[in-house]
């Protein structure tokens, strides 16, 4: 038997999502976002954070559709899990939490950026892909469609 991986997990609105926990740099309180007048509907600005800028993504349009509640925090995360760390912000409508938990495999009609489910009581919270999530195709695809 495998053990547990261990995940972060978040709430945006009423419903939570995870991360892998190593793709997880820190939560941060809200800071001044930098917004530029040519962002794409996802990308809506940029944090600096220590030194570092780093893209702000609102992919809650994508998760839990246009409105979506006040995003309270930001998620830090990495997108590509390489040599090179490139770091983004996901807003983030609470606080995290870091649990171990062993995966199930992704079932039924999910989207691509859906790696797997983890159950935890009686809610089911999808484990997210940001590589395929912020992928220019899915984002589009996802933004476009909406998602209930």
């Amino acid at each position: 038997m495998t053990s547990p991986k261990r995940y972060v997990l978040f709430p945006i609105g009423k419903k939570r999502f995870a991360l892998p926990a190593e793709e997880v740099a820190e939560l941060a309180k809200p800071d001044l976002l930098q917004a530029f007048p040519h962002t794409t509907p996802l990308m809506t600005g940029v944090l600096v954070r220590r030194g570092a800028i780093i893209p702000v993504c609102d992919i809650a349009q994508v998760l839990v559709g246009p409105s979506a509640p006040t995003r309270r925090f930001y998620l830090i995360a990495a997108r590509d899990a390489g040599r090179n760390r490139n770091l983004i912000a996901l807003p983030v409508s609470g606080e995290c939490e870091l649990s171990s938990i062993e995966a199930r495999p992704q079932t039924g009609r999910l989207p691509d950026y859906v790696t797997s489910l983890l159950a935890l009581d009686e809610e089911i919270i999808e484990v997210l892909s940001l590589k395929i999530l912020m992928a220019d195709d899915s984002m589009k695809r996802s933004a476009v469609e909406g998602r209930a």
